[in-house]
């Protein structure tokens, strides 16, 4: 019997990129759904009833929600190909720390660039350089932050770059002045096919918010 895989998502969402990332690192056949987020559909409330959010995978019929409970659950069922956490326990919750910092830290901070004025967006600008740096201390001399293997936690954080124009123009920063750490590891990233093939456009997404 084949397995059905539907992902219910907006092209431009960094967590519902994270999605498509690891379904292509594991080379998982899909039906995508865009979803018009002024106008959920009614499967996107029968399917996510709590949040009503994207992105959200439907497994044969059965909702999995939120975009890193998601990947991992992608990375547990298709065990086969591309491991994105490691075996290990305690790499294993290192990386998941990892993974919710990017969510709790950066996500907060880079929402507050480019939705704040004045002196609360240069509050928020201070967090978003202090997250990164904290960010590039963990990475290191590593080629990706699980060690010589694109993971869980590049994918938790390299969606972020495909609004790093964004931050930029509203911020009137340069990530790559502060950051360049940083940069060089998203570009190492994006020669990833899966990578490549799936963040959107850093100057697209800036046009789409218009």
């Amino acid at each position: 019997m084949a397995e059905e895989v539907v992902l219910l998502d907006s092209l431009a969402s960094m967590f519902g990129m994270r999605v498509r990332i690891a379904l292509a690192e594991k080379g998982i056949k899909y039906e995508y759904k865009e979803e018009d987020l002024r106008h959920k559909t009614d499967l996107l409330h029968k399917m996510n009833p709590v949040h009503k959010k994207i992105p959200v995978l439907i497994h044969n019929g059965k909702p999995v929600c939120e975009s890193l409970i998601i990947v991992q659950y992608i990375d547990e069922v298709w065990n086969d190909k591309s491991p994105l956490l490691p075996s290990d326990p305690y790499q294993r919750s290192h990386a998941r720390f990892w993974a919710d910092f990017v969510d709790q830290k950066v996500y907060d901070a880079s929402r507050r660039v480019w939705r704040t004025k004045g002196e609360e967006q240069e509050a928020a600008k201070n967090d978003f350089f202090k997250s990164f740096k904290i960010l590039e201390r963990e990475l290191g001399d590593k080629p990706y932050f699980g060690g010589e293997t694109f993971g869980f936690v590049d994918i938790a954080l390299i969606t972020f770059y495909s609004w790093f124009y964004v931050y930029e123009t509203y911020g009137k920063f340069s990530i790559e002045a502060e950051c360049p750490k940083i940069i060089a590891w998203a570009k190492r990233c994006m020669q990833k096919e899966s990578v490549a093939n799936t963040l959107l456009d850093q100057k697209k997404v800036y046009d789409l918010l218009w």
